[in-house]
């Protein structure tokens, strides 16, 4: 057995994502993430919210918590804070990040604290019938956009930039050496970490706005994805991948604990 094989919970395969989803793809870079680190397990953690993403937890071999939904982040941040010494990876949607989880996401990345969060972006609330969610393309179709989305997207990774995140990263569910890469970079990141990966829903996104099947979707994202450079003059028909803050800040729960000492009490 490959030992990457190791950090998922295989008895629970098959898993429950429609066919063509690209969230296992992500999950199965985060368990060779997890093998190249060589990650113990014990004290290894993995947090979720609500939807199709969210269920990654548990199909990974750690200590795992499933929580409601876009409240991830406080959760991580509670067992991060309680046990410094864990490594605490949170795994997320566009939805359950970026809209109910919003505030929670941009005030994570504005603490800095020693948190992973990969963000599965498929454009869509998948689990609940397609809804538009705040990272739908404008014009895009959803059940509650059948005339198309008027809202305009957030940019996740400038998002997290604006809000203090010290590593943010993109890649695709095709690019998956790129992926696993910036995953490893962002566990090794001591401060609030933050991937986007763009993922395809063959089902519910792909398939109302005529994207096509799951091969046809990873094949946009292979036609329009470039590595961005420092410089580069964005075009919005590419997506950028890559890694776009890698800086290093003061950690939180670091932070913290120099103020419980220059208070007086025990480090």
């Amino acid at each position: 057995m490959s030992s990457w094989l190791n950090y998922l919970r295989t008895h629970r395969f098959p898993h429950i994502w429609c066919a063509g989803c690209g969230n296992g793809t992500v999950i199965n870079a985060m368990a060779r993430a997890a093998e190249d680190l060589k990650l113990n397990k014990d004290k290894t953690s993995v947090v979720s919210g609500i939807g199709c993403s969210s269920r990654g937890s548990g199909y990974l071999d750690c200590c795992t918590l499933h929580t409601t939904h876009g409240r991830a982040l406080p959760f991580a941040t509670g067992l991060k804070f309680a046990n410094p010494e864990l490594e605490v990876l949170v795994v997320s949607g566009d939805g359950d990040a970026t809209a109910i989880g919003g505030n929670h996401f941009i005030h994570a990345a504005r603490r800095n604290i020693d948190l992973t969060l990969v963000i599965m972006n498929n454009n869509i609330y998948g689990m609940t019938s397609g809804q538009y969610s705040p990272l739908t393309p404008t014009g895009a179709l959803a059940t509650t956009a059948p005339y198309g989305n008027i809202d305009r997207t957030f940019d996740i990774c400038k998002l997290a930039e604006a809000s203090g995140a010290t590593y943010v990263a993109r890649a695709t569910s095709y690019h998956v050496s790129l992926l696993k890469k910036c995953i490893e970079n962002g566990i090794k990141n001591k401060g609030f970490s933050v991937i986007e990966v763009l993922t395809q829903c063959p089902t519910y996104f792909g398939r109302r706005n005529k994207i096509g099947n799951a091969p046809q979707m990873l094949r946009w994202y292979k036609d329009r994805g470039v590595l961005w450079k420092p410089g580069t003059k964005e075009d919005p028909d590419k997506i950028y991948l890559g890694e776009f803050v890698n800086v290093t800040d003061s950690e939180y729960c670091e932070s913290y604990e120099a103020v419980i000492e220059k208070a007086g009490g025990k480090k």
